[in-house]
This record gives structure tokens, C-alpha cells and sequence, in this order.
């Protein structure tokens, strides 16, 4: 039965605590006729990961634990359905190595074992009155020497520290073996990965994601809330510069919500979904932010409602693989059919009760909903973009390609384009993975492949009056010799042989849902033409296209019912047309890329393009951008808007020791 919605408590999604309990029943629910005889696996339907069927099924059964615990731990240990008890027969068989379903150990080679772990060892903590006390001692022994085998093991350098954290804090609290010199190791990598204003790097390069939300600000703000963490191993000035960190971001990941509650379609792992919700919650669980609980509370609902309200739920109440509805090819190597219900973290407001001030207070409206948004995010080199018409945002990215400065790889679709948005989504699979087109500026060599970008250096991202954002970034750009992408999505772009290019300088400057995007070519180069990529659209029918090189100045565009991608030449691009392809996109089976072309380039050569991305049928007339040679100090540019001040970018050479500085007034 559904809960009528709540317009009075809840104005803008009309979800309340109730509708939230009864997602998380749906979902419990619709997985138990794949629970595995003896409990210990949930083996749902779909695509096997790379860990295969046993790996998957454990997944299966952890994750979705974490839901049955914070619901039942929010209840206050009301369990009327049940939950935990099917848990408790799971526990039971997977850590008994006699048992037909004995989970792999997390020392047995199975990587993916030690993150499972870390889910398993939250919800025991989080139901521990309910549960964990209750098990009978064979049944704790046998669990706690399962879940001990993390000890001396190896982990990833990034988010994947956390799950030893809380293991071992789990191991620790109920008189199992656990290392303090491993924690205080996971803690300094954790240190480590700290970059400005609250943000987190998932390891050691510029790889910037949702990762940061629902990993790396989760875990050590629940750690100090859910564990007896002692003053020695998170001592109060550590916890209170969490607390700030994770204020300051959540301050950023508000404005990352479309209207509509979309999350920004960035990173790997977006088979997620909602769970790019629980920074949001853990603000609220720890009151480490400055945010009304209202406004955290209508973040959260308006995430989950959007998938709900999309068909990210099969009739039968099962998540599949994909982002709306099913679409498998959004998946990694590592991801299998239980890999979805990582969106249990989205949930973690449930472990709130319901007397608690997030679902108490009124729903506030998200910052897009109360005026248009402009503000630089620093660390991954963000200019994030709005216009309440619009309802959805976009960023426009300088600094952000999971490399580092200098290194020669291949663009990922879901790093290393110019621009990402809560309404669109880059072509993950097809000719566009190896032969970038959408948000790109790319050099075409003789046989027509398309330059990567990856290993760029950010020369700016700054904010300036009137709304205005500028940003660049600059490196030498390369060819890669790879197959088409047909397979799960790594996350990192194709594998290939790389051909160096020329030094490529490009630039943003975004006023009001309008990009004046520049570029430069700062040393000599085979290649035969430059490309500036638009915005990809995708649509369930064919979209509307068109493109013109007969009248000056030269456009393309794509447009589906409700979006608009557009782009003008503004300086030396002379060729158009519109990449149509189908598949390749979990928004819609037709995808279309308005680009605009020079017909040949030279060093440099400055190429300037309008990129617009809306709702609106006309976004009003297109800035003038003017030029002037600084006499070999670099290139001088004003963007003359249809309206306010002028806006002065200072593009200087490139120089031999890679240190280039863009300056803007």
C-alpha cells in the first residue's frame, strides 16, 4: 500500500519518514526469494562481476543488511518483520567453515571480501543490542575470527582504508584481535588524501567523485559516532576538522542537486544511485554541518524520490544494474547484481529516529530552487553552473582526469570531459570512448582520432563579479591507439598505445548557463583540425539536429523535448554537425553531440566556440570575444556579454618549464 504523499511537512518531494520505511521494506522484501538456502548469500539476477557468483552473493547479503540495520536500529531494535533474524541464519553459515555456503575470507585472495566485511561489521555495530548480543557465543566466535582475517592484509590506497578501520573498531569493541598500528596507518593515508574545502581524493591523483560523499566522509563521521573511538586514536582536534570538512562539503554537494533531485552524473560506481544521498545524512547524524535539517532532509528525498520515480526499482521492488532503469553497460569489472544496494548508504537516515529534527522540520528548498548558482569548487577544479529555469546544474571541469600533471593516458568519459550535469550523461560506450567528442576540445590527426586530454595542469578556477567563472588548464595532448569500448566501463579510460601531440591550452568562461570556451594551440602539430564537442543529449526517440556552415556564424545543435545542446562559433571554426549514435547512454537510447570544427590549425591558432546547455528554446545573444597578441606575453581576451561588465582573461605562452599562470581582472 503507499503512503500518500506529505505536501505539508515535506512542500517539495512530499516524502516523510514513512515513505522512506516503506522503500526500505520494499526493497528488503523484494530480495528474500533470492536468499540462498542457508541464508549466508543473497544471489539476485544479472550480470556475474569479475569476483564471480560466491563474491556476489555475499555482496548481495552485506549490503543489503546495512538497509535491515539502520531501519531496525532507527526503530529502536522494532523488528516486526523479521530482518535481522534471516541475518542472523546468514552470520551463521558464512563465517562456519564446515558450511556449504562459508564465505571467502578476506584473507583467501577475494579482495572484494574486505569490503563486504566492512558493511557486515557496520551493521553488527548499529544492531548490536538486537543482534550481536544476542547470537549464540559459537556463532560471535566464529564471525569475529571471519572478519579478523583483514588483519596484515593489503587494502587499495584510497577509500578502501576505511574498511579496515572499521572492522578492526569492530574487532576491538567486542574483545577480537585488532591493530592500532594499522588504524593509525589507515588514518594518516586517510590524512593523506585531503585536499581544500572538504573535499577527499579516492588516491593518489585527481580522482574526484562521489566516492568523497559516500565513502570518505562517511565512514570517519560515523566511526566517531557509532564506535568507542578513545582519545588516542581520533583525538578531538582531528574529530572537530571532520566535522568542518565534511560542513564545507556538504555546503558543495547541495549545489551539485538538480531540481528534480538528480545527483551529478560523474564517477564510477554510479549503479549507486542514492547513495550519493549519504553525506547529506551523516551531516544530519552528526550535526557537524551548518545546513537546516530541512533542507538536508529534501536533498536526501529528492535523491531517492528521483530514482524511485524513474525506474530504478523493478516491479518486484529489486534494484537492477543501471542508473533510471536497467542498463548493465554502467557497470565496472567489479560490479555484480548485488553491487547496486551500495544505494543502502543513501538510506542512513533511517537510523535517525523518527522524533529526530530531519524529519521533524519542514523541507527547506535546495539552493537551485531559490535563484541561480555560481561557485568554483577548488579542489576538483570545478566551475559549478546553474540557472533556476534550467533546474539542473552543470560543471565545467579543469581539474579533474584521475592522472596526475604530465601522465599520458586515456580520457575517461567519466572524469576527463570539459563538462558534467544532473541532466546528461557522456556516451559510455562506442566510438565516442576511444574518440572523444562530447565536452571536449580536441586536435584530429590525419586518419580523423580525436586527442586525449588526460594529465593536464589546472591553470585557474577563479569566481568573478557579476556571476562570472573563468577557469584553464593546459598540457600536451595525445593520441590513443585502442578498440572501441564494448565492455563494462572501467571507470579509467581505454587501454592503447600512446602517440605524443602538442601543448593545448583551453579555457571557461561560464555567465549564466552561457560557456565561452577557448582554445589555443602552443606548439607545432600534425594534426589537420581542432574539434570544440557541445553538450551530449540523450532521448528515448530520435532527436532533432541541425547544422549550418553556409551562413556566418556557423552552429550545431541537438535537442530532445525538454533539453537543448548548442553550439556557435564564435573564431575560426568553420566546419559542423551533429555525432548521433544509440546505446550508449543510460538517459536514452539515442545520443546526439553538436561540434564544431576548424578546417585546419596551426601553432597558435585561438578558437572560440558558445556552448550552451538548456531548457529554453533561445538563450539570448551570443558574447563577443575579441583577441589581442600581448606581443609574445600571451593573448588578451574580453568577453563583451549582451549585458553587464566585460570580462578580461589573460592567456599567456606556454612556457618550457611547464609552470603556466592564467590571470583574470
Amino acid at each position: 500500500m503507499t503512503s500518500p504523499l506529505d505536501f505539508t511537512r515535506s512542500p517539495y518531494t512530499g516524502w516523510t519518514r514513512e515513505h522512506w520505511e516503506r522503500l526500505a521494506d520494499r526493497m528488503l522484501t523484494a530480495v528474500e526469494p533470492y536468499r540462498s538456502p542457508c541464508g549466508a548469500r543473497i544471489d539476485l539476477p544479472g550480470p556475474v562481476s569479475a569476483g564471480g557468483p560466491i563474491s556476489d552473493g555475499l555482496e548481495g547479503f552485506a549490503r543489503t543488511f546495512l538497509i535491515a540495520g539502520f531501519l531496525v536500529a532507527g526503530r529502536g531494535g522494532d523488528d516486526p518483520r523479521n530482518y535481522l533474524e534471516g541475518y542472523a541464519k546468514g552470520l551463521a553459515a558464512g563465517t562456519n567453515p564446515a558450511s556449504p555456503e562459508a564465505w571467502p575470507r578476506p584473507d583467501d585472495g577475494l579482495h572484494q571480501a574486505k569490503v563486504e566485511a566492512a558493511s557486515i561489521a557496520l551493521s553488527l555495530q548499529a544492531t548490536r543490542p538486537w543482534l550481536w548480543d544476542r547470537l549464540d557465543p559459537r556463532v560471535r566466535e566464529q564471525t569475529a575470527d571471519w572478519l579478523s582475517a583483514v588483519l596484515g592484509q593489503w587494502y587499495p590506497q584510497n577509500n578502501w582504508t576505511w574498511f579496515r578501520i572499521i572492522v578492526e573498531s569492530f574487532l576491538r569493541e567486542v574483545g577480537g584481535p585488532w591493530s592500532a598500528t594499522e588504524i593509525e596507518e589507515s588514518l594518516a593515508l586517510h590524512a593523506s588524501l585531503r585536499a581544500a574545502n572538504g573535499w577527499l581524493a579516492d588516491g593518489h591523483g585527481r580522482l574526484f567523485d562521489h566516492y568523497n560523499g559516500w565513502a570518505l566522509h562517511l565512514y570517519p563521521m560515523l566511526w566517531t559516532r557509532l564506535f568507542d573511538v578513545t582519545g588516542t586514536l581520533c583525538p578531538q582536534p582531528l574529530r572537530d576538522q571532520w566535522a568542518a570538512d565534511l560542513s564545507r562539503y556538504t555546503d558543495d554537494v547541495l549545489r551539485l542537486i538538480g531540481a528534480n533531485g538528480a545527483p551529478l552524473f560523474q564517477g564510477r560506481s554510479l549503479t549507486y544511485r542514492f547513495a550519493a544521498a549519504a553525506p547529506l545524512w551523516v551531516s544530519a547524524i552528526t550535526d557537524s554541518g551548518r545546513q537546516p535539517p530541512g533542507l538536508l532532509r529534501r536533498a536526501a528525498s529528492g535523491i531517492v524520490s528521483h530514482f524511485a520515480t524513474h525506474g530504478a526499482l523493478e516491479p518486484d521492488g529489486l534494484l537492477s544494474l543501471g542508473w533510471h532503469g536497467p542498463w548493465p553497460r554502467i557497470r565496472q569489472s567489479y560490479s555484480g547484481p548485488g553491487s547496486p544496494y551500495w544505494a543502502a548508504k543513501g538510506m542512513l537516515g533511517l537510523l535517525l529516529p523518527s522524533d529526530h529534527a530531519v524529519w521533524a522540520d519542514v523541507e527547506r528548498p535546495l539552493p537551485i530552487e531559490t535563484g541561480d548558482i555560481a561557485r568554483v569548487v577548488e579542489a576538483p577544479g570545478w566551475l559549478v553552473s546553474a540557472r533556476q529555469s534550467d533546474g539542473f546544474v552543470t560543471v565545467l571541469n579543469h581539474g579533474t582526469d584521475i592522472s596526475r600533471p604530465g601522465e599520458a593516458a586515456a580520457d575517461s568519459p567519466l572524469y576527463t570531459r570539459l563538462g558534467y550535469s544532473t541532466a546528461t550523461s557522456p556516451p559510455l560506450t562506442g566510438p565516442s570512448v576511444t574518440n572523444p567528442v562530447d565536452n571536449t576540445v580536441v586536435l584530429l590527426d590525419a586518419t580523423g582520432r580525436a586527442s586525449h586530454r588526460s594529465g593536464f595542469r589546472t591553470l585557474l578556477a577563479q569566481e568573478l563579479a557579476d556571476g562570472v567563472l573563468v577557469a584553464a588548464s593546459q598540457g600536451p595532448v595525445h593520441w590513443i591507439d585502442a578498440a572501441d569500448e564494448t565492455g563494462p566501463n572501467p571507470g579509467t579510460g581505454p587501454a592503447g598505445a600512446v602517440t605524443p601531440g602538442p601543448v593545448l591550452t583551453v579555457a571557461s568562461v561560464v555567465r549564466d548557463g552561457v560557456e565561452v570556451r577557448l582554445a589555443r594551440v602552443d606548439s607545432p602539430t600534425s594534426a589537420v583540425r581542432l574539434r570544440i564537442g557541445g553538450w551530449p543529449i540523450a532521448s528515448s526517440s530520435p532527436l532533432r539536429s541541425d547544422s549550418d556552415t553556409y551562413e556566418k556564424p556557423v552552429f550545431a545543435e541537438a535537442a530532445s523535448d525538454d533539453l537543448r545542446s548548442f553550439v556557435q562559433g564564435v573564431r575560426g571554426l568553420d566546419e559542423a554537425g551533429v555525432a548521433v549514435d544509440q546505446g550508449s547512454s543510460p538517459l536514452g537510447e539515442y545520443t546526439g553531440v553538436p561540434w564544431l570544427a576548424t578546417r585546419t590549425v596551426s601553432a597558435g591558432d585561438i578558437v572560440v566556440a558558445v556552448v550552451v546547455l538548456s531548457r529554453q528554446a533561445d538563450h539570448g545573444p551570443a558574447p563577443l570575444v575579441t583577441v589581442e597578441d600581448m606581443a609574445g606575453q600571451g593573448d588578451r581576451i574580453v568577453v563583451s556579454w549582451h549585458d553587464g561588465e566585460p570580462t578580461t582573461l589573460m592567456l599567456p605562452m606556454h612556457p618550457t618549464d611547464g609552470k603556466a599562470q592564467t590571470t583574470s581582472y
